[in-house]
Formats: C-alpha cells, structure tokens, sequence
C-alpha cells in the first residue's frame, strides 16, 4: 500500500509543498486557513511526517529525553507535567525513560534516548555518577533535576533541601518537641541535604543530644523499615521527620499497626507535598517543593544552552515551604 506523501497532501489542500512543509514544522507564520486546510488534508489522507527525516535536514529532533529515576514515586508525575507542558510549548516533544533505581540500567536508558538523537537531556534524581552524567553533557545540553551537582556544562535545578529538614525542625520544636528523630532517605537525591538540615536545625535548637537517624529510603519500604526500627528505641521519639512523603505513608501505616496515634502519641512530618498527602485521610504536615515549575524551569535550562548559546553553567534553587496539617501537634506532657 502506497503511503501518503507530502505532494499528495499539497494536491489535495491546494497549496504548495512548502506551505505543508511549514504547516508540519510547526512554523508560526502560516494563516489559520491554510494550517486547517493542510492539516484537514493530512488527516484525511492518513500523512504522517517523517520525523527522522527532518531531524536530518534540521540537525534537529525536536525531542528531549527525559529519565526519571522512580516511575513509581508520585513526586515526578508533577514534575514531567511541567517538563512536557514547557517541551510542547517550545516545539519539542519530551520522551521519557527510567532505570528503576539501578545506576547500571539508568546509564544504558541515557545511552539509549542519545542514540535516538534527542536534542537535550533532563535527569531527575538520576543515581548515575558525575562522570556518566559528564559524558552525556559532550553529547547534549544537560539538566539535572531533583539535586544539585558539580560538573561542568550541566546545569541543575532543584529544592532547597537543606533548608527544608531545618523547617521541619523549627516547626516541631516551635511545637514543644525534643526528641525529634529522622528517617532519611539513604541513597535518595536530596535525602542528604535533608539530613543535614535536619541535623544542623537540632544542634542549632541545643537538641544535639537528641539526634537520631535511622536508614530508610524514598519509597514505602524505606518508610516502613525506618519506623519499625525507631520503634525499638527507648524512650520513643515524640515526633519523626520522615525523608519524603511516600516513605512517610509507609511509616504512618507501621505506627497505625502499632496503635500508636498520629499526631497524639508520635507527630510526622513528610517532605515533597504529594497530592495523596492533601487528603483528609492522611492529611500529613510536609515540606513543599514546586515540583511543575521544576519540570519547567529544567526545559528551560537545556532551551537556553541549545537555542541561546549559553555555556555558563546555572544552579537554579526553589525555596521549599512548611504546609502543616494534621499530623503534628505538642507532644503529651507524660512523654
């Protein structure tokens, strides 16, 4: 069967090939008649441009390739809707990938979206080494999301995570807390800083004493296995700064397991403001990152190295935001 071309498209709107050539580039200065009238023809034909031909003329795919570490945590959803709303915006189209939390297979996924000749790269909370993340910046403007990095010619775009762990605290001990512990989130982009803020904010309030970090992860397990452990220790903490908000549902299920109450015998606080947290259900004081403007400030980020010649590179820090819920309140005076 005979595929549709564009002379057949030209034939059937009654316009030139270049006006089809521009109408499915996208270009901007063709009247609305004649993109309805292209676009009617191509549809009626069952056209489809040649994507990979024009990247050849163009130098360009119009694509960024995205890797998301964790196609499981709901942090990215907002995130790679901010990415895609700005790609489409500017005449890109985002294609996504993951490596499911293993560097080796996040190093192939990278390997893979340059061999389809994406035009630019965003790594969110990528767990792959500087070096790998380097090698791939030759290649492609790159943007790391989620965390900060040091490497040259990749630019970064993240949440002020320190800051954040030193909110979390100032809010619990402006509750009447001291003996305030940390699940953080072990290997996570981000759980660092947050444990250093975390850690910074207690020995600032005079509660060094009082520091405990227990291993955990950015998923429910990590949540799950970090509270059962805090459980063991004596005497139990009166509230818990969990590393991000999935693995905070998994430790509010192990206390609710326990019969313990949440915020009356132990107070949570989560980090990342998912949406499941608003519910009345969970209704979990967390830490806010802007995770849409994120997406979008990232895309911006590679346009700007790709289309503006920028070679500088650029760290871009989002201010995070304590949203206090139901899950804290004073500490019981018996404890």
């Amino acid at each position: 069967m005979k595929h549709p071309t564009i002379h057949d498209v030209a034939a059937r709107a009654g316009v030139s090939k270049s006006l089809v050539s521009l109408v499915m580039r996208e270009a901007g200065n063709v009247s609305e008649s004649s993109r309805r009238a292209v676009l009617d023809a191509a549809r009626a034909l069952g056209y489809r441009p040649n994507r990979a031909a024009q990247a050849l003329v163009r130098r360009r795919s119009q694509i960024l390739g995205v890797l998301v570490s964790d196609l499981h945590n709901p942090f990215f959803h907002d995130a790679v809707d901010g990415i895609d709303a700005a790609a489409v915006e500017h005449g890109y189209r985002a294609l996504l990938s993951t490596g499911h939390l293993v560097t080796k297979q996040e190093a192939q996924a990278i390997d893979t979206l340059l061999e389809l000749r994406v035009d630019g790269l965003v790594l969110a909370s990528p767990r792959v080494t500087s070096a790998t993340v380097a090698e791939a910046a030759q290649s492609v403007p790159t943007v790391v999301l989620g965390r900060s990095v040091r490497v040259d010619g990749v630019d970064s775009v993240h949440n002020d995570d320190r800051l954040g762990g030193g909110l979390v605290v100032d809010h619990l001990v402006e509750r009447g807390h001291e003996r305030i512990a940390h699940i953080h989130g072990g290997k996570g982009a981000g759980a660092r800083p947050r444990r250093s803020g975390y850690e910074a904010a207690m020995n600032r309030h005079g509660l060094g004493e009082h520091i405990l970090a227990v291993p955990g992860a950015f998923t429910e397990q990590g949540g799950v296995d970090g509270m059962r452990r805090l459980l063991t220790t004596k005497p139990l903490p009166t509230a818990v700064f969990v590393a991000n908000d999935l693995s905070a549902m998994g430790a509010l299920g192990v206390l609710d397991d326990a019969g313990i109450t949440v915020p009356d015998d132990i107070s949570v606080v989560g980090y990342d403001n998912l949406r499941a947290v608003e519910y009345s259900r969970i209704s979990l004081t967390t830490v806010d990152q802007p995770r849409y403007d994120m997406g979008s400030i990232a895309v911006a980020l590679v346009l700007e190295r790709l289309e503006e010649g920028r070679r500088t590179d650029r760290d871009v820090v989002l201010p995070p935001t304590l949203v206090v819920r139901d899950t804290t309140a004073p500490p019981r005076r018996r404890r």
